[in-house]
């Protein structure tokens, strides 16, 4: 934890250097870096619980707005980031909804869930 954003980017990038995939490091603020075990981080949340309730990873919605939430968009089947999002997670979602300020969860549960969920039923 730093409020030096920089220096945190930097100590994300050499951790992924020196640990390579045996920890996952990923910014869960932009002056908070996060380091785990490589299966404990949100993606592998979506792939357990997919199997424990017996859903297709295909039919897990996520959303998700800071660097932590790479592999979680990156295992579900359809995700969206929020307007406000990191780069990352912008280029690894499915769909890019407003920010967070202007109601994004509810926008993006209305016109990627309910929507679809409609027309599944027409």
């Amino acid at each position: 934890m730093s409020d030096d954003l920089d220096l945190v980017a930097r100590c994300e990038k050499s951790v992924h250097a020196a640990a390579g995939e045996e920890v996952t490091a990923a910014r869960s603020q932009p002056y908070y870096l996060d380091v785990t075990n490589a299966k404990a981080n949100k993606g592998e949340v979506v792939l357990m619980l997919a199997e424990a309730l017996e859903i297709p990873v295909e039919q897990i919605v996520t959303i998700g707005n800071m660097p932590s939430d790479v592999l979680i968009v990156r295992e579900s089947g359809v995700s969206t980031a929020m307007e406000n999002a990191s780069a990352d997670v912008q280029c690894e979602a499915t769909f890019v909804t407003t920010s967070n300020e202007e109601e994004g969860f509810a926008n993006a549960m209305e016109q990627f869930v309910l929507r679809q969920q409609e027309r599944l039923r027409s």
